[in-house]
């Protein structure tokens, strides 16, 4: 799923040219112009990040901020174009997770929020236990048991699980897997892919040739079944 991104500034050519660019990287943009409007889209919605100036209509950013956080902790970098130290240090006591100042280099803010991302991620998937059907899923010790049994997988057989586990019911095709696990200079083909998978159905399913969780979508690729 792509990641949705909150642009809140009153300056709509900077909304227009980081609405641009992030979508060029593959995000969902949306976009607010004035405080309320903003803490209005962040209650009716769901967002990854939001990016806030600080000096906005109606409400200012740190207003906005101090509101968010009384019902959210989704991730918010404060924009300014002021440079004062007090400015940063209150941004960050209302509660913000980074700060910038304008004007900014447009590849250091998508640096930023990617940034927040991995850490966000990272902090996710360590507390992250996946229990399906007789199959329990430690991420952060990358162990797999299914019922008593600990089931021994290579790194590759256990990324793959991982990936379609975290997100089951969701298609990948072979493509989709080869460039997520293997990377996309990996130099083989999805044939790597099929190999995989075979052996790691042999570990984890009763019925390799019937699968309970790692299931085909026959011409287009393969899911997880929770």
């Amino acid at each position: 799923m792509p990641k949705k991104i909150l642009v809140v500034d009153d300056e709509k050519l900077i909304v227009k040219g980081l609405k641009f660019s992030l979508e060029q990287d593959g995000m969902e943009v949306d976009t607010a112009y004035d405080g309320e409007e903003a803490l209005g889209k962040v209650r009716a919605g769901s967002y990854d990040l939001i990016l806030l100036d600080i000096m906005l209509p109606k409400l200012s950013g740190y207003e906005v901020c101090q509101s968010i956080r009384e019902f959210s902790d989704v991730p918010i970098i404060m924009l300014t174009a002021k440079g004062d130290v007090m400015d940063k240090i209150l941004g960050l006591d209302y509660g913000a997770d980074d700060y910038m100042s304008k004007p900014f280099n447009v590849l250091e803010v998508k640096a930023r929020i990617k940034a927040i991302f991995r850490r966000t991620e990272s902090a996710d998937k360590k507390n992250r236990v996946i229990d399906s059907r007789g199959m329990h899923i430690d991420c952060e010790s990358r162990r797999v048991h299914v019922g008593d049994r600990e089931i021994n997988l290579t790194a590759k057989e256990y990324d793959l699980l991982e990936l379609l586990a975290l997100n089951p019911l969701k298609v990948y095709t072979r493509e989709d897997l080869l460039d997520t696990v293997w990377g996309k200079d990996y130099p083989g083909d999805v044939r790597t892919v099929d190999v995989h998978i075979r052996r790691l159905r042999e570990k984890v399913e009763d019925s390799p040739s019937e699968p309970k969780y790692v299931q085909t979508r026959w011409g287009v690729g393969y899911y997880f079944q929770n």
